[in-house]
């Protein structure tokens, strides 16, 4: 639910914006924008009409469409320095238009009808998305909503990185994707109409509108903030955990479905699924853990990978509940990522003589067992629900790609196809159905922070993957296991740089 203090910001914004810019008084004022115009070829033209009274905004526009290399549609707009909020309820006055007519808030690089833009628009048919075209003349992409019309949409601008957030009637905002476009620090910011037909004029109404400038924030200047998240894999919606101007990193889901654990500040803590105040996790002397950590099969135990003073990354194990770890890798760096079924052996990530390659080990100890020995990175390995199988991601080709092998690292062969991502930590879902994996674009090299990243789902055994989350992320998004022991959600966390 909205609160009072999200209401009261609403309303302020309106306030202040309609005192500072144009008056609000009366019909058929721009309210708090500054212009209005065609953009592109809308031969019919279009109008706006601000009721103060009653705070809506009803737009009437034509245009063939907001989408492919160019636009058509009428825009009310005003300038706008770095980030902003912009906020509104959206919905077309009357039935029959076609279902791809469009409303929404719409930032631009300029008026040219080819320009660059971000945009949250709402369809005739209900559907929301998240539209952007990076370069003048380029294509449009998007993300689309799980949740349909009639909702609350907001646009966010924090530097490059553009998020929208839907809201159903009674809920609290929820994340659908964020993208990032290189726009000017000034930008035209406002509503959009486009009929979807240059032969006809549709009209929508705004109301609940929020307008606020937050202004030019300097990189160096900004902070942070981490969102712990929920994706359900059938439908691709999106809900908040934890949202927090702090950094943490990688959950994990407990075996009952309960919790999620993750790491920050080089301590673990718990937190309920439907959210809540985390619980610092009590791992004794361990306190420089990174973000590879995981729960025992039958949940009884936690694996870590922490930094002594010092030295640097060991594995131990430590009761689920907290306690004081114990050794299990005599040799550095290695990196926990996978825990057989049976409960015998972990599988993870270690450097010897200079080679990043996968390894095994008793969980009690003694001797590792080297799985691959190819020249370049193999990272990010996984049991097989069954224990038959064992997920890993390996650069070898020259691009990093999902694999698989037999636990005794025979027969290693690529899983993820050829082409323009790079795919790292595939995680099996519990009931063997499917690998959820996180994929950068083939151009960025290692597996770095605050990068625009895919989740993408793809059948165990292979297959064309699927996006189910556009997010900003990377480093600390999905490094670990993180489906629900179901197999129907997805845990993960994103972030964003934004204003301190």
């Amino acid at each position: 639910m909205k609160t009072l203090q999200q209401i009261g910001w609403i309303i302020g914004s309106l306030v202040v914006l309609c005192g500072t810019v144009a008056s609000c008084n009366g019909q058929g004022g721009l309210g708090m924008f500054e212009g209005q115009t065609n953009v592109g070829e809308a031969p019919l033209g279009g109008s706006v009409a601000y009721d103060a009274g009653a705070a809506v905004y009803r737009i009437t526009g034509s245009g063939e469409d907001i989408y492919g290399e160019s636009d058509a549609f009428y825009y009310v707009w005003r300038k706008a320095e770095g980030d902003v909020v912009l906020t509104a309820d959206v919905a077309f006055e009357g039935t029959g238009g076609h279902q791809y007519r469009k409303a929404g808030w719409m930032i631009r690089g300029g008026l040219e009808p080819d320009a660059p833009y971000a945009d949250a628009l709402v369809h005739g048919d209900g559907l929301i998305a998240l539209q952007y075209r990076e370069t003048a003349g380029g294509p449009t992409q998007e993300v689309l909503a799980a949740t349909r019309a009639p909702a609350t949409i907001r646009l966010e601008r924090t530097g490059d990185l553009f998020t929208l957030f839907v809201a159903s009637e009674g809920e609290d905002f929820q994340p659908v994707g964020s993208i990032s476009v290189d726009l000017p620090d000034t930008v035209y910011a406002g509503l959009a109409v486009c009929a979807r037909d240059e032969n006809v004029q549709e009209t929508a109404a705004f109301s609940n509108v929020g307008f606020e400038s937050i202004g030019v924030v300097a990189e160096e200047d900004r902070v942070v903030e981490s969102t712990l998240e929920i994706v359900t894999v059938d439908t691709g919606a999106r809900r908040i955990v934890r949202r927090a101007r702090e950094h943490f990193e990688a959950p994990n889901w407990s075996p009952d479905g309960a919790e999620l654990v993750y790491n920050s500040e080089g301590r673990l803590y718990r937190i309920p699924v439907e959210g809540g105040e985390p619980q610092q996790i009590d791992t004794g002397f361990a306190d420089r853990c990174n973000n590879d950590h995981g729960f025992s099969p039958d949940g009884t135990q936690l694996v870590i990978s922490h930094s002594p003073e010092g030295g640097s990354s060991m594995i131990y194990t430590l009761p689920s509940e907290g306690g004081t770890p114990r050794l299990v890798t005599e040799q550095g760096p290695s990196y926990w990522h996978g825990w057989s079924p049976d409960g015998k052996t972990l599988v993870y990530c270690a450097r010897r003589n200079g080679e990043y390659d996968v390894y095994a080990i008793p969980v009690e100890g003694g001797a590792e067992t080297r799985l691959t020995d190819a020249p370049g990175l193999d990272d990010g390995p996984e049991y097989s629900p069954d224990g038959g199988t064992i997920f890993f991601n390996s650069v070898r080709t020259g691009q990093m790609k999902i694999w698989r092998m037999n636990p005794d690292g025979s027969n290693q062969e690529q899983l993820s196809p050829d082409d323009d991502y790079g795919d790292w930590f595939a995680h099996p879902s519990p009931d063997g159905q499917q690998l959820v994996f996180l994929s950068y674009d083939k151009s960025v090299e290692g597996h770095p922070p605050n990068k625009n990243v895919l989740l993408r789902l793809m059948p165990i055994d292979g297959g064309e993957p699927r996006v189910l989350a556009t997010l900003f992320g990377g480093q600390g998004t999905i490094n670990v296991p993180s489906w629900s022991p179901d197999s129907k959600e997805v845990a993960f966390v994103s972030y964003r740089l934004v204003a301190p």
